[in-house]
C-alpha cells in the first residue's frame, strides 16, 4: 500500500521553501509532502493528521528527522504553531491509504463496514445513511456529491433500509446504481458521488477547511505561503473565493462566504489567478490526480481577517446530522 502525493513539485515551487524557514504539512497522510519539504531545504516542519493511522505511519519520519519534524494528531482546523510560519500546505481529500484499506469503510472496491470516520470517532457513514430522512439524504447527496439523481438515490436507501439496516460499502454500492439504471458507459461508478457526500458529511470537511483556511491566514507570517491541492469543485471554490475575497478586498458573497465585509486590508497577494491542474503524465501516472487542484497565495503583513464560517450547503442533513452526533 502506498499514496503518491497529487502535484507535488507544483505544491512546493509554491511554498517557495528556503533554508531556516518553518513550514506547516497540514495533511501529513503518507508523509509524501513533510519529506519532500525536509528534503528541499534546511527547515523545519510540523505537521497535523486528524488519522491515528497517520499518526502511526509517521513514526519512522520522527525518528529520522527528530530535530527538525514534529507530527500532531488534530484536525487542521485547530493549527496553531507556537510561532508564524513560512508556509501551510493543505492536500484535502481521502488519502490512498485510506482508500485501499477496506475495513476503513471509505470505498466500494471492496466490502467493508460502511464506516468512513477518518478519527474513527463519533457516528458512521452507516448511522447516517439509516438515521437521516429521505429528504435529507437526497439534500445532503444533491449538495454535497453533486448529483442530479439524489431525489431517486435517497429514496432507494428509504426502501432497502425497511428491509434491514444497511452496514456495508459494496451494499450501499449496489443499491445505487441499480437505482440510477446501472453505469450506462460512466466513467466512474454511480455511487461515488453518494460516498463522497458522505464521507464529507461524516468528517465535516468543507468545515474543516473553513476554519483550516483561517488557521492558516492567522499562522502565516508576512511573506509566507498558503498552498491548498484540492480534488472536487466544492473544495476549490471555497479555496478560490477564500483567496480572491481576501486578496481584492472588494469580492462579493457568495454561498460559500456569503457575508464578507465590504473593505478590508487585503490579507492575501494572489501572484497567479488560475489554478494549476495536473500534468497528462501524472493523471496517467496516478488516475486520482484527474481532478486535482493547486492553488497559492502570498501572506500580506494586514492582520487576518475575521473567522471563515462554514458553509450551509445542506441545511436538512447538517440539521439531522448533528442531532445524531
Amino acid at each position: 500500500m502506498s499514496h503518491a502525493p497529487v502535484l507535488l513539485a507544483e505544491a512546493m515551487d509554491a511554498l517557495a521553501l528556503r533554508d531556516g524557514g518553518v513550514y506547516v504539512d497540514a495533511t501529513f497522510g503518507g508523509g509524501g509532502y513533510s519529506r519532500q519539504m525536509l528534503g528541499r531545504a534546511d527547515c523545519r516542519v510540523i505537521a497535523y493528521d486528524r488519522d491515528p493511522d497517520a499518526i502511526a505511519r509517521g513514526a519512522a519520519l520522527i525518528s529520522e528527522e527528530a530535530q527538525r519534524f514534529t507530527l500532531l494528531q488534530g484536525r487542521f482546523g485547530d493549527l496553531a504553531p507556537d510561532e508564524l510560519v513560512d508556509g501551510v500546505v493543505f492536500d484535502l481529500g481521502v488519502s490512498s491509504f485510506q482508500l485501499d484499506q477496506a475495513d476503513r469503510g471509505f470505498s466500494f472496491q471492496q466490502d467493508a463496514e460502511l464506516d468512513m470516520r477518518m478519527e474513527k470517532d463519533g457516528p458512521s457513514a452507516a448511522d447516517a445513511v439509516n438515521g437521516m430522512s429521505e429528504a435529507a439524504l437526497a439534500d445532503l447527496i444533491y449538495n454535497y456529491g453533486e448529483d442530479d439523481e439524489s431525489r431517486r438515490i435517497a429514496r432507494a436507501i428509504v426502501q432497502a433500509r425497511a428491509a434491514g439496516r444497511i452496514t456495508r460499502t459494496l451494499q450501499l454500492a449496489d443499491l445505487v446504481e441499480k437505482a440510477v439504471g446501472g453505469r450506462r458507459g460512466a466513467r466512474t461508478h454511480p455511487a461515488t458521488k453518494t460516498f463522497q457526500a458522505l464521507r464529507m458529511l461524516v468528517n465535516d470537511e468543507l468545515g474543516e477547511l473553513a476554519r483550516g483556511l483561517s488557521a492558516a491566514e492567522r499562522a502565516l507570517k508576512p511573506g509566507g505561503r498558503l498552498v491548498v491541492v484540492s480534488f472536487h469543485s466544492l473544495e476549490d471554490r471555497m479555496v478560490k473565493q477564500f483567496i480572491a475575497a481576501r486578496a481584492d478586498a472588494q469580492g462579493r458573497g457568495s454561498r460559500f462566504m456569503p457575508d464578507l465585509p465590504p473593505e478590508r486590508a487585503p490579507s492575501f497577494v494572489l501572484e497567479r489567478k488560475r489554478a494549476t491542474a495536473p500534468s497528462d503524465e501524472e493523471t496517467a501516472r496516478n488516475p486520482r490526480a484527474r481532478s486535482a487542484s493547486l492553488r497559492w497565495a502570498v501572506r500580506t503583513d494586514a492582520p487576518a481577517w475575521d473567522e471563515l464560517e462554514p458553509p450551509a450547503l445542506a441545511p436538512k442533513a447538517e440539521a439531522e446530522w448533528k442531532k445524531l452526533n
